[in-house]
């Protein structure tokens, strides 16, 4: 009886678990609150068991989950104070026996800034925002667990994601996109269900080590809100210069923005084999207009 533990129901994890969950005999995920548990397990009776965790109280039925794991899946970020699982659950990882794979969702993040330069696993990191800094260290709490206890942990990169609810597409539904235009600015994205892939693809071969989970074609921002404002027969929306933009924009927003990199994918294709369903953001915003 093969059993997933997923810390973080996110948007990622639970397409995973849409996507792959059959592949499992039981699922425990965790989320923040009593309400969204309650949710979850009234629509997926059966299929998953949904725990509250919010990143301090580690519940007994959670922890007793643990052991009878073969594969977990972490999505939570960590905080200035670290990483929270680990915090809550470090030990009982260490003496989970039946653990053969961990995932642990990152960031390109990580890189930080390489003014458009290209970055590969072998680029050392070199975070500036607090955020990345703090997810970086995280990443290297879960190895050293792995190297630890002699498990399989795979740290998964990913770009900035889109999908079903979460793209191009529906910003310009809602009226909020903003076509904002900074010279030599591009970024990598990703399909959540490239993501999934990648995610099934590390737990199928116990992978170990770094991979980035990005798209072939890292593209100006305004690419894609122009690609979808065509597919949807209406104007695209006006273009903002950067620095008109900056007034309105979140400290996080403007970290994000400062950082320009292009993000090779090889070694996600070579060693996991993963072959993308959307390799750059057309195929997946094509496919999402065909389900509107």
């Amino acid at each position: 009886m093969s059993t997933l533990i997923c810390f973080g129901l996110g948007y990622s994890a639970e397409h995973f678990v849409a996507a792959f969950g059959d592949g499992f005999d039981r699922i425990v995920g965790t989320v923040r609150t009593a309400e969204r548990a309650t949710v979850l397990n009234a629509h997926l009776a059966g299929r998953l068991k949904a725990l509250v965790f919010d990143g301090t109280v580690a519940v007994p039925e959670l922890r007793a989950a643990i052991p009878e794991a073969e594969f977990a899946l972490c999505s939570v970020p960590p905080d200035e104070a670290g990483d929270p699982v680990l915090a809550a659950f470090g030990d009982a990882f260490i003496h989970a026996r039946r653990l053969r794979s961990i995932v642990y969702l990152s960031t390109v993040g990580v890189y930080g800034d390489r003014g458009g330069e290209w970055v590969d696993e072998e680029t050392p990191a070199k975070p500036e925002s607090p955020r990345s800094r703090v997810r970086l260290a995280a990443e290297r709490a879960w190895q050293q667990l792995g190297a630890r206890c002699g498990k399989a942990v795979a740290i998964l990169r990913l770009a900035g994601i889109y999908g079903p609810g979460q793209n191009a597409l529906t910003q310009i539904a809602r009226g909020d996109a903003r076509r904002i235009v900074k010279p030599g600015q591009v970024f990598n994205r990703i399909h959540v269900a490239d993501i999934a892939q990648a995610i099934d693809a590390a737990f199928a071969s116990a992978a170990s080590g770094i991979f980035n989970v990005a798209d072939d074609e890292p593209t100006p921002p305004g690419e894609p809100l122009a690609f979808a404002a065509q597919i949807m027969g209406i104007e695209p929306p006006p273009e903002v210069p950067f620095d008109e933009a900056t007034a309105s924009m979140s400290p996080m927003a403007l970290s994000f923005w400062r950082e320009c990199r292009r993000v090779r994918n090889s070694k996600l294709k070579r060693d996991l084999g993963v072959a993308l369903r959307y390799p750059t953001y057309r195929e997946g915003l094509r496919s999402l207009s065909e389900r509107r």
